[in-house]
């Protein structure tokens, strides 16, 4: 397989005699690089971290249960994690309640066909949170040599690594957790580092772990607040920027040192949505204690450019070409001018919200809790919808969309029985 050459055979090999977390220092080179092709999708809010996929994508803006479907695949126990797609395979977390797990699933890409399962934790699921909360809300992220997933198990986050045949390699704790409403914090990669968050009540942590052995690079203390966000690295006033919202601050860190660039009192305390960036401001968008949205200028001057009490809870937002586009919670579509918080438009899609939209070109891509999609386009002007599709019963996790195709997981209830799918849809 593609995936084998590049792991390397001495790792394999290794992996039968020693320990995995021995194997992979030995083999492995430091701090390798990125093994991701311009078609895969390797984390959350994908490659470029803000929801946007490749212009030259042509997913499909028609689907049902028997259109437009390439293949589909039935997802054991319950999770709100988004697909990843890296190569030939798909990713997934999941939770079984039944049997007290926590585990990533594997699919290959081209067919959906269950390729493995790693059960990452046995026991220990949390049983506090809120009802839109799942115990495996994380989504997986790939360097195309390993895969790192976050999960809460026992009152603490971990964060662990699998090779690309899902065996275990390493598992660091993170921190001690207090729950409030759950835990969603996506792992982030870059260089050398898988940057993870835990907010929590108990008091949290910002960690840089290596991605080859898991060892803590660095780690910053955080406020005892709850927040749900997770870590973003985006390229804005000129430099990386590792950016957190929530806790009633806005914190920019220098990703590889850790080292804090500049934090405001810009932020709401808890937050869901992933912040985005026009290059030269940062979004910070919460719904408690107060409905939310602010821009931050990202250059240190602390500087809050402007403030609306819209409520962008828990989509994160979109910008393109100087203008921020949201899906509010409460199903309306909103459109400002991202330098001075002007409302260019505002339209009722219905329903409630919680994933976040995908951008494709101009077309953004929206699922309702019900799995209904809206597909409307990044319009400065105005409103103008291009399709609403319906798929499933209930849809809690982003869409994926890479290689003109869509990765869709959603719910099903037929006779009280719930069943989760895994979609790839795209044009037949």
């Amino acid at each position: 397989m593609v995936f084998r050459s590049r792991v390397g055979v001495v790792t394999l090999l290794s992996a039968f005699f020693l320990s995995p977390t021995i194997a992979v220092v030995a083999a492995d080179a430091p701090a390798p690089n990125f093994e991701l092709a311009p078609d895969d999708w390797p984390w959350w809010r994908g490659p470029t971290r803000d929801g946007v996929a490749a212009a030259h994508q042509k997913p499909p803006l028609v689907w049902s249960e028997t259109q437009n479907v390439v293949w589909k695949s039935p997802v054991p126990g319950r999770g709100h994690s988004s697909p990843t797609v890296v190569g030939d395979r798909v990713y997934l977390t999941t939770a079984d309640v039944e049997r007290g797990t926590q585990s990533v699933l594997c699919f290959d890409r081209t067919n959906g066909r269950s390729l493995w399962t790693t059960i990452v934790h046995t026991g220990g699921l949390p049983e506090k949170g809120h009802q839109k909360n799942s115990q495996a809300s994380s989504s997986v992220a790939c360097d195309g040599r390993r895969l790192y997933v976050n999960f809460l198990n026992g009152d603490a986050v971990y964060t662990t690594a699998l090779d690309l045949d899902g065996r275990r390699l390493w598992q660091t704790k993170v921190d001690d957790f207090v729950i409030h409403q759950g835990f969603g914090s996506s792992p982030a990669l870059y260089k050398s580092l898988v940057i993870v968050s835990a907010d929590n009540k108990g008091g949290g942590a910002v960690a840089a772990l290596d991605r080859v052995d898991g060892r803590v690079v660095w780690r910053i203390e955080r406020p005892a607040l709850p927040n749900y966000t997770s870590p973003i690295i985006l390229n804005v006033a000129g430099k990386d920027q590792l950016l957190l919202t929530g806790c009633d601050l806005v914190t920019s860190l220098d990703p590889l040192t850790g080292q804090k660039l500049w934090e405001i009192p810009g932020s709401t305390t808890e937050v869901v949505t992933s912040t985005v960036t026009d290059g030269r401001r940062v979004f910070s968008s919460g719904g408690y204690p107060k409905n939310h949205l602010a821009a931050i200028a990202a250059d240190g001057s602390g500087k809050i450019e402007w403030e609306s009490d819209s409520r962008v809870y828990v989509p994160s937002l979109l910008t393109r070409d100087g203008y921020l586009y949201g899906v509010l919670d409460n199903g309306v579509a909103v459109c400002w001018e991202s330098s001075t918080g002007k409302e260019i438009w505002k339209e009722r899609l219905g329903g409630t919200f919680s994933s976040s939209p995908v951008m494709v070109g101009d077309l953004i891509f929206a699922i309702d809790e019900t799995g209904k999609a809206a597909i409307f386009r990044a319009s400065p002007t105005e409103f103008e919808a291009m399709g609403s599709n319906q798929l499933g019963d209930e849809a809690f996790a982003s869409p994926t969309v890479c290689g003109d195709r869509i990765y869709l997981r959603v719910a099903t209830t037929t006779d009280g029985v719930r069943q989760e799918t895994l979609y790839c849809l795209g044009k037949r």
